[in-house]
């Protein structure tokens, strides 16, 4: 009887060491999400759909990390050192084909798409004293146009090129994250800065509280000849103070992107818990109202994660083969 005992017991220690063993702990697995700066909408999105994670997805262990956003993101995600990031539609576009002026020296084929969420907003605001009134208006001019090829670089690239200019044009080009923009701005060393984010981000709602600004309109004929990813909008009244009429401007669509090495179910339950929290994300940023079901494979440019496509064709979308 002792033997036996001693067995049972015995057998209770090995199935705790077991539980406490490395392989026991890989079971709940790590969700890192991939964001952007802390002054821009992804992050406070990514704080949101972590805690969304943690909640609905099982034996999962979400955390968020902040980052130079899109380039970035996908880096580390073909690195696999984060399972989930934001990215912009150009520059997830770049990646997978490997453009190198873009930050991609070879093509990222290990990402696969989630979802697209909200369009992007190129905003270029700059302060009244500047003079500045049209893209024009920028020759000359010291602007801020976002971190070293992050997706805001790109689109300002894009945009002024498609104006016919480029940083030549220019007498001052920073490559600052939002918030170091916005500093420069309202101590004068900065007169205008391109941002692209959802409407109303946190950097531009402080700036124009700060100094009078004037948003830049970027007329509909430039956005026609940027082209794909970039669509019209309109930046209605009042998105930010001082700011009394709507402003033509361009949009590109963002994206939830993973990598192949993600387990089906896992993705599955992440992207049905975005769209099942949709509430929340809309309380974190205002930006998540134009997450919409219809519009979640709106351009995307690779492959949906099998889990993704799994959750969308349940809810009747046509998913690629």
């Amino acid at each position: 009887m002792f033997s036996k005992r001693s067995g049972a017991i015995a057998g209770l220690a090995t199935a705790a060491l077991i539980a406490l063993s490395p392989a026991a702990a890989r079971a709940q697995d790590f969700i890192n999400v991939l964001t952007g700066g802390t002054s821009g909408v992804y992050y406070p999105l990514g704080v949101a759909l972590s805690k969304i994670y943690g909640e609905k997805v099982p034996n999962t262990r979400p955390t968020v990390q902040a980052t130079k956003a899109s380039v970035e993101n996908l880096q580390l995600l073909q690195q696999g050192k984060g399972e989930i990031a934001f990215t912009l539609g150009d520059s997830l576009a770049a990646a997978w084909t490997g453009d190198e002026e873009a930050g991609f020296k070879t093509p990222l084929k290990k990402l696969r798409g989630i979802t697209a969420i909200y369009p992007n907003y190129i905003q270029i605001v700059a302060s009244k004293d500047s003079g500045i009134k049209t893209l024009a208006d920028l020759k000359g001019k010291r602007l801020s146009v976002g971190a070293p090829k992050s997706g805001t670089e790109l689109n300002a690239r894009a945009i002024l090129a498609a104006a016919g200019m480029s940083y030549k044009d220019l007498s001052k080009v920073e490559y600052l994250p939002f918030a170091e923009s916005v500093e420069l701005m309202k101590n004068r060393q900065l007169d205008a800065t391109l941002q692209s984010a959802g409407l109303g981000v946190a950097s531009l709602r402080d700036l124009a509280t700060s100094v009078e600004i004037t948003v830049v309109e970027v007329p509909a004929a430039v956005v026609d000849k940027a082209g794909p990813p970039f669509v019209k909008a309109t930046i209605p009244a009042n998105t930010y103070t001082g700011q009394a009429a709507p402003v033509q401007a361009a949009a590109a669509l963002n994206y939830l992107v993973t990598h192949e090495g993600m387990k089906e179910e896992t993705v599955y339950q992440m992207t049905k818990a975005v769209y099942e929290s949709l509430p929340d994300l809309v309380a974190a940023h205002a930006a998540a109202r134009a997450i919409k079901l219809e519009g979640a494979l709106d351009g995307m440019p690779l492959p949906l994660h099998p889990g993704a496509a799994r959750y969308f064709k349940e809810k009747g979308l046509k998913v690629g083969s």
